[in-house]
C-alpha cells in the first residue's frame, strides 16, 4: 500500500478531537483521549449541554477545551457546520471519534468535505456492541455522493432533488 507521504505531504500530529454526536459513548473515549492526549475537544451534534459539561468535567477537562456545537442535523452537516471554522483555525489534523457502524460513511463524507480544506482525519472507532447497526451501501454512498456534490456547489442538494426527484421515485416505486 502507498504511504500518505506519495501523494500528499504526512499529516502533523492530531490538532483536534471531533466527536460526531449521536451517542454518549462517543463522547465518553472523547473525553478519555482528550485527557490523555491534552487535546481540545469539538463535539458536532451530541448530548444534552447538561450532560455533555458534566461528562467533561468529571474526565478533569476545563470547558475552554470542550466546545459544544448543535448546528449539525446529519452526518454531512457534521462536517459542514464546522470545517470552515476548522481551516481558519488552520487546523489540519483531527482525530474523529464515531461509533465503529458509522465510521465508513463518516470517513467518506469527511474525506471529501474535510479533505477540500485540506484538513485530514483519523479515525477512532467507538465500539457499538449489540447496538452496532450496519449501514447499507446505499446510505454510505449516498451521503458521500452528497458531500461531493457539497464540495462542488456550497449547498447540501438532498432537498433540493428530493423537491425535484422525489415524486419521480415515488412513481417508479409504485409501478
Amino acid at each position: 500500500m502507498l504511504s500518505r507521504g506519495l501523494w500528499q505531504p504526512p499529516l502533523p500530529p492530531p490538532q483536534l478531537i471531533l466527536v460526531l454526536g449521536g451517542d454518549v459513548d462517543r463522547e465518553r473515549v472523547a473525553a478519555e483521549l482528550a485527557q490523555r492526549d491534552g487535546l481540545p475537544v469539538l463535539v458536532s451534534g451530541g448530548s444534552n449541554p447538561e450532560y455533555a459539561h458534566w461528562l467533561f468535567d468529571h474526565q478533569g477537562l476545563d470547558a475552554g477545551r470542550v466546545q459544544l456545537d448543535y448546528r449539525a442535523t446529519d452526518t454531512l452537516s457534521n462536517f459542514t457546520s464546522v470545517v470552515d471554522e476548522l481551516k481558519r483555525a488552520k487546523v489540519r489534523h483531527v482525530l474523529l471519534v464515531t461509533s465503529s457502524d458509522h465510521m465508513q460513511r463518516a470517513l467518506l463524507v469527511g474525506w471529501f468535505v474535510a479533505g477540500s480544506r485540506g484538513i485530514g482525519l483519523t479515525p477512532v472507532e467507538v465500539p457499538c456492541g449489540g447496538r452496532c447497526k450496519p449501514e447499507h451501501w446505499r446510505k454510505v454512498w449516498g451521503d458521500g455522493a452528497r458531500a461531493a456534490l457539497w464540495v462542488v456547489t456550497g449547498r447540501d442538494l438532498r432537498s433540493w432533488a428530493a423537491a425535484r426527484f422525489g415524486p419521480l421515485l415515488e412513481e417508479a416505486r409504485g409501478r
